[in-house]
């Protein structure tokens, strides 16, 4: 580094010090927060520090140009930056593709780790609706490129913003008022996305963090104009302890949902207050011996691909082994340093500062760097394409069995098929399934199915019965949104799902017919696990016995009766689907050889049916309250055809029932397309499949069951 008009030393070891410090935090709060609660404020002190670093490190460019100016401080950016991202990035993709099966948790990630390449990973986490709290996020093992991403937005700006500095005089003055104003207006956009909870982009967007490297740029300033010269001795201890106590806070107690404000200031005065009073120390001052010395440099040094690596190696270990025990996190530790090193020694080093590449035009550096984010990301898109023949997951080998939108409906003859279109539907979406090219649609009843996520699980079940059928189906589906739940009544009282509730039973009000059905299956027990957790058990059977469990499902009658008794009324025949089992682990996440000693699936996957019987029995008892209520209303019980013995389990001789802990897989769903078929059928004649039915379901002529 240049430190500006011929004043000071060109590289600073401390701040390297600083920078092991930063990234020592961050990686212990990915490994568990509750080691350091406001370790992710490690990026607040990465940012202060770029900004000073790249002030520093363009000091003695040539000012005489802008665009070789810009050209010059492009392409060393691109040397710093990309090779070692790409590798990262490369890597990454090829490790998720052999042992992360696609599912909802990790939705999105795969376009987080394209955009990465191309610096815009903070735009698709802002846009994903995942804050970076959330469980998602958790398993996104390219979450951390956002400040990437930020730190490449400034540059993109910086050069034009600090070329009055280089040039000097009254020039100067204009670019520290720039950086002032820029980082003023920056930091009342933080505020104002905070105040008007607008935490995703508040977190992830150079807007609301550009004040954060515009201190580092100004302390710079202060530093090169000589005015931190004038800290004598007190004033200099004192800021340096305010400072680190500051500084200290921030990692400790900067809150999740207040970042980068109010929360922020607290590590990013405190980075700035420690480089400001080091600048002016002399090189014996105990802390900078403390933070120059071997082992911080070396860490500091190996910061940048450290960051790069820890992340993807603690996912793919949650994905995988698990990262709960001791042990795990020190292999976590062990791999990712290992992996830094190599990066740095093999990947950073020689393409940042080998004389091959530092000899080249600008420009081409700068168009070799582009092409070569777009060759790593058409590799990473072939190598994805191929997903199902690479993985060495049985959940990706075979997809058709664990996913239903795979499992393809088999038809009568070739040139048979069935069409699926979607139309959005609020939160929410509706898909109309028709039969295409088989010869006249059946005249009879149509199927209308409204539901949560359990509803899309069904996929694979309805689109062979409008095969096998002919019937056309529309199906409304939001997640998270239970169509009359009769659990907590919640879609009466969430804002997020009234509408879609409304909406769809507006839809549904005005097309159906007497004789058509509406199939209702959502969830309507507490589950045992999620995707990314386990759940206690025990309290959740206590819970669904409680009274306030009960008076929420007489609530749920009250209101779920008067929106379908019209329907029932006009001769459409409301089908309930019955609860169905509930596992304690997600099927999907335990089912190879790399992860079923993962804590996630310690609860197991089967469980005794008489436990699932007792849990489910209130649930059901409302639900044929409910129907006994409303013409022609059934209940389908799927139950004993998913659970014919004294255990229910997950996973049929080989073959997965569930996808995770309560969704059907592709073949747990056509493995009740028979029975189903069959229910449909005994709602316009139920003498002809009777003696057939399944146990528990209720056929349209049979009586009402009270309770």
């Amino acid at each position: 580094m240049n430190a500006g008009a011929g004043r000071g030393p060109r590289y600073f070891p401390f701040i390297d010090g600083l920078r092991a410090i930063a990234i020592a935090a961050v990686f212990a709060y990915h490994l568990d927060p509750r080691w350091l609660p406001g370790g992710f404020a490690g990026v607040d002190m990465f940012f202060v520090i770029s900004g000073f670093v790249v002030s520093a490190s363009v000091a003695d460019f040539d000012a005489s140009g802008v665009r070789a100016f810009a050209a010059r401080f492009y392409a060393r950016r691109v040397r710093r930056i990309l090779p070692a991202l790409l590798f990262c990035l490369a890597c990454t993709a090829l490790l998720c593709v052999l042992f992360v099966p696609p599912a909802w948790l990790n939705e999105g990630s795969a376009r987080t780790g394209l955009f990465a390449m191309f610096g815009l990973a903070n735009f698709e986490l802002a846009g994903s609706g995942n804050d970076y709290f959330s469980p998602r996020v958790d398993f996104n093992p390219y979450t951390h490129t956002w400040s990437l991403g930020v730190e490449e937005q400034f540059y993109l700006l910086f050069p034009l913003l600090f070329l009055p500095w280089l040039r000097g005089g009254r020039w100067r003055k204009a670019s520290v008022a720039v950086f002032i104003v820029a980082g003023l207006a920056s930091l009342a956009t933080a505020a104002w996305w905070h105040a008007h909870d607008d935490q995703l982009r508040a977190f992830y967007l150079l807007p609301s963090r550009f004040w954060q490297l515009a201190v580092g740029v100004l302390l710079y300033q202060s530093f090169a104009a000589g005015w931190l010269e004038r800290l004598s001795r007190a004033p200099r201890a004192a800021l340096l302890l305010v400072s680190t106590l500051f500084l200290a806070a921030g990692l400790v107690a900067t809150r999740e949902s207040h970042a980068p404000w109010p929360d922020g200031l607290a590590s990013v005065l405190g980075t700035a207050g420690v480089i400001a009073a080091l600048l002016a120390a002399p090189a014996g001052n105990a802390a900078i011996r403390l933070l120059a010395s071997r082992p911080m440099r070396y860490i500091g040094l190996l910061s940048y691909s450290l960051y790069l690596w820890h992340w993807p190696v603690i996912v793919l270990m949650r994905w995988t082994t698990g990262i709960d025990a001791p042990w795990q996190k020190l292999a976590a530790l062990a791999v990712a340093f290992a992996m830094a090193a190599f990066s740095y020694r093999w990947i950073e080093t020689p393409l940042r500062r080998g004389r091959w590449i530092a000899s080249r035009k600008p420009v081409f550096v700068i168009a070799g760097g582009i092409a070569c984010a777009i060759l790593c990301a058409q590799a990473v898109r072939v190598v994805q394409a191929h997903g199902q023949t690479l993985s060495l997951s049985t959940v990706t080998r075979h997809r058709t069995d664990w996913y239903p939108e795979y499992a393809m409906p088999k038809p009568p003859r070739p040139g048979c098929d069935v069409a699926l279109q979607s139309e959005p539907m609020g939160a929410g979406s509706v898909w109309t399934i028709r039969r295409t090219g088989c010869g006249a649609n059946a005249p009879g009843p149509r199927l209308f199915v409204a539901g949560d996520s359990h509803a899309t699980a069904y996929i694979a079940l309805l689109r062979q019965y409008a095969m096998d059928a002919g019937v056309e189906i529309r199906v409304y589906q939001a997640p998270g949104c239970r169509f009359f739940g009769l659990e907590l009544a919640r879609e009466f009282r969430d804002p997020h799902c009234m509408p879609v509730l409304a909406a769809a039973m507006s839809d549904i009000g005005q097309r159906a017919r007497a004789g058509d059905v509406l199939f209702l299956p959502s969830l309507r027990l507490a589950r045992f696990s999620d995707q990314w957790v386990a759940f206690d058990r025990n309290a959740a059977m206590a819970n669904n016995l409680g009274a306030p469990a009960q008076a929420a499902r007489r609530d749920g009658i009250v209101h779920a009766r008067p929106q379908l008794l019209p329907l029932a009324k006009r001769g459409v025949r409301v089908v309930f689907e019955a609860p169905t089992p509930l596992f304690p682990a997600p099927a999907y996440r335990c089912s190879d050889a790399f992860n079923r000693d993962n804590p996630i699936c310690a609860g197991g996957l089967e469980l005794p049916r008489a436990g699932l019987e007792a849990y489910r029995a209130p649930v059901l008892r409302a639900m044929r309250a409910l129907v006994a209520g409303l013409p022609h209303a059934t209940v389908w019980d799927p139950f004993p055809l998913l659970c014919p013995g004294a255990n229910c389990e997950a996973v049929e001789a080989g073959k997965p029932l569930f996808f995770d802990g309560d969704h059907l897989s592709g073949y747990g769903s056509l493995r009740l397309l028979p029975d189903f078929a069959r229910h449909m059928q005994s709602l316009h004649d139920p003498a002809l499949v009777t003696p057939d039915r399944s146990p528990g379901s209720t056929p349209a002529s049979a009586p009402p069951v009270r309770g």
